[in-house]
């Protein structure tokens, strides 16, 4: 995909600005190009044809950073690395050095060639990002003090406008008032929600129910689907799961054959959607706790609601997201690359019951920064309005 990227997508591109069909009477040629960062050939562009870009990384800041000390990882020899020193501290990250491991590298690092083209997409995108006029993350200042000032050193015109869905709900809203309110209801969504998720929560006790989701993109085997059902079942508590039709790598003919007692006591206490509308859900008094794939977006929607999390990475940020959630911010436990069914009970018990105080203390704490980032007297909200005017006056 990385190679059809820059083989295909690029030159496309570049002809669409060439041929000026984004041009119009009404608008005149592009003025801007506000970019995914994983779509870096983009700013190439731009800056070839002087037109002012702006990176958007969807990631982490925490995932970002690191990306920014790969040469250094490579110097010191961090990566590649064995399968055998996955629980190796890593000491050529900044701010990281007590509790980075290299299984908490993002996903690209397990390659085991440093010309590896995982490690060559993102050598490649940090040199297309230091090219942007400005920057965009979708984070806020109280979890990301220590990283940001690193970050700034590379990309000094920086904005951090997160978390995204909590500004949308303030711009949104009619009101000037500076709490936090209820999400306004909207679908961005690539798939159809089934929102009967929503009636049969109404029906469940507060705080009762684990939510589950692994988002849009990440895959389970037949084993692992059904290591974690059986967690959740044993586990005794009550259950929402999302389980996209095509995240399960298995034949029709091997899902057949699900043991009756799995279905017969998710029918007593479970409940299974294809998509849900997640931000609602999350935000649903019956909802005590969330069993993620630990994507950013899932992360800080997750935050913004105060619900605690499982965390079980696929790929990208998301080893280095699990690894912040348990070890710094201390929201929720991490359970990377283990997948059995004791260790889903063992972990869906703690977060519900033995250390949910320990973790809502800390949660408390992230919420709050949060929602008080988002109203329009905090620092994300003031960083989007810098971010519209630069925009004016550079665009």
């Amino acid at each position: 995909m990385f190679s059809r990227v820059e083989t295909v997508i690029r030159p496309g591109f570049q002809e669409l600005l060439t041929s000026e069909r984004f041009k119009s009477d009404a608008r005149g040629p592009v003025s801007c190009i506000i970019a995914d960062s994983v779509l870096g050939f983009a700013i190439d562009v731009a800056a070839a044809r002087g037109i002012p870009s702006i990176s958007f990384r969807t990631i982490s800041a925490c995932c970002t950073w690191i990306y920014f000390c790969s040469p250094k990882l490579v110097e010191n020899g961090d990566i590649p690395f064995k399968d055998e020193d996955m629980d190796r501290l890593v000491r050529s990250v900044p701010e990281m050095e007590s509790f980075l491991r290299c299984r908490d590298l993002p996903s690209f690092y397990r390659a085991k060639e440093v010309n590896h083209p995982n490690l060559e997409f993102v050598k490649a995108a940090n040199s297309y990002s230091i090219k942007a006029t400005a920057h965009i993350l979708n984070t806020f200042e109280g979890i990301d003090a220590l990283i940001l000032p690193h970050l700034r050193s590379y990309c000094p015109n920086l904005y951090t406008v997160g978390p995204l869905n909590a500004l949308l709900n303030t711009l949104r809203s009619t009101t000037t008032r500076s709490s936090y309110s209820s999400p306004v209801s909207s679908n961005a969504s690539l798939y159809a929600e089934d929102r009967s998720c929503m009636a049969w929560l109404d029906k469940q006790p507060d705080k009762s129910a684990v939510y589950v989701s692994f988002g849009s993109i990440a895959t389970v085997t037949r084993d692992q689907w059904l290591e974690i059902w059986y967690g959740l079942v044993n586990s005794s508590h009550r259950f929402l799961w999302v389980r996209r039709p095509d995240s399960l790598l298995s034949k029709d003919d091997e899902v057949s054959g699900i043991q009756a007692e799995l279905i017969e006591a998710t029918k007593e206490r479970g409940y299974t959607v294809d998509w849900a509308p997640q931000e609602e859900v999350l935000n649903h008094p019956a909802i005590g706790g969330f069993f993620t794939h630990s994507g950013w977006n899932s992360i800080l929607e997750s935050m913004v609601a105060g619900v605690p999390m499982v965390c079980w990475p696929h790929l990208a940020d998301q080893q280095i997201n699990s690894r912040y959630v348990s070890e710094v911010w201390k929201i929720g436990m991490d359970m990377k690359d283990n997948c059995n069914r004791v260790t889903v009970e063992k972990l869906i018990r703690e977060m519900m019951g033995d250390k949910r105080e320990e973790l809502m203390k800390s949660m408390a704490k992230v919420t709050e920064m949060a929602r008080k980032s988002a109203t329009r007297d905090g620092s994300s909200y003031r960083n989007y309005e810098a971010l519209v005017e630069f925009i004016r006056k550079s665009c």
